[in-house]
């Protein structure tokens, strides 16, 4: 089976080349996409994982697949996703390579956003064709995952002759192909991280400030203004940016600074590097005024070294 055997252009009623599909890694990524490609008509028919959640994941998402080693995985599936951690893939994929469990012409896609395809060398040496399909997506490992793929973009890497393959691949799961060189992934996903995770840690960062000032519900509070505050950013960019950095109320800035001393020491060095990059943005787009900016900028400072 080859990745030509995939229709461009995939509906219910054109499935005559449907893949065997294994999972490598069963962890939240895996399975999730893995059940978005059996409603695509593909076939999961096997999956590598021992942990707890793993069993549970695999159960829930893919009922009836078995659970075995990865090399059994490969094995079987026509199609395989190595859905493990991204410092684990390079050593994985040399090790499947290894062994003699990578068959030619068996499609291998890995799902890290840092890596490309050169990661898959071993295996494309071997004669795999290698694939790196990336959803810019946060997954729970749930049913819910599945239908947050409908418009997902994908962070898509692949050779030439494999593109069609790919895009095919991602369409199936109901997502959005973007693509990215081989050279760019650090940075891609750099950003991702900076979006997304970095996001999650600003906001319960929040919810943990907003209880200690006694509010009951911060949840509540955050998000309708989070809410907003995103989508203005989407559509606006550094326009939409707002509050006391932004105006130089340099005055309000100090008071936070030592209200966070005294209540929440572990947030001051965060709110320091976020307060002196939105400065930062916010002068260079003409929002901060830059006779404000300096006695700010001496505050950001001060709060630093004391």
């Amino acid at each position: 089976m080859n990745a030509q055997s995939i229709p461009q252009h995939p509906s219910p009623q054109d499935r005559p080349a449907r893949l065997t599909v294994g999972v490598v890694g069963a962890g939240r990524v895996g399975p999730s996409l893995a059940a978005a490609l059996r409603l695509a008509g593909h076939r999961p028919v096997a999956a590598s994982g021992v942990s707890d959640a793993s069993v549970r994941r695999a159960a829930e998402l893919l009922p009836g697949v078995p659970l075995v080693p990865p090399t059994e995985v490969l094995a079987r599936a026509e199609l395989v996703l190595v859905t493990v951690p991204d410092d684990a893939l390079p050593g994985l994929i040399a090790g499947l390579a290894e062994t003699g469990a990578v068959r030619p012409g068996q499609l291998i896609v890995h799902t890290s956003g840092r890596h490309g395809t050169a990661v898959l060398d071993p295996a494309r040496r071997a004669g795999a064709l290698p694939l790196a399909l990336h959803p810019a997506m946060t997954f729970t490992g749930t049913q819910v995952d599945v239908e947050r793929l409908a418009g997902c973009s994908f962070g898509v890497t692949a050779p030439d002759e494999l593109r069609l393959a790919a895009e095919a691949l991602v369409i199936e799961m109901g997502g959005e192909p973007e693509w990215i060189a081989e050279s760019a992934r650090p940075l891609y996903h750099a950003a991702l991280a900076m979006g997304s995770n970095h996001l999650v840690t600003l906001v319960a960062q929040a919810m943990d400030l907003l209880r200690t000032a006694g509010v009951a519900a911060p949840d509540r509070m955050l998000g309708p203004l989070l809410g907003a505050a995103l989508d203005n950013v989407l559509r606006s960019g550094d326009a939409a940016l707002t509050g006391p950095v932004a105006r130089g109320d340099a005055g309000t800035v100090a008071a936070h600074i030592a209200e966070l001393r005294t209540h929440a020491p572990q947030a001051v060095a965060g709110y320091l590097a976020m307060a002196r990059t939105t400065a930062d943005r916010a002068l260079a787009h003409g929002l901060l005024k830059p006779e404000l900016a300096e006695d700010l900028l001496g505050v950001l400072a001060d709060g630093g070294n004391e």
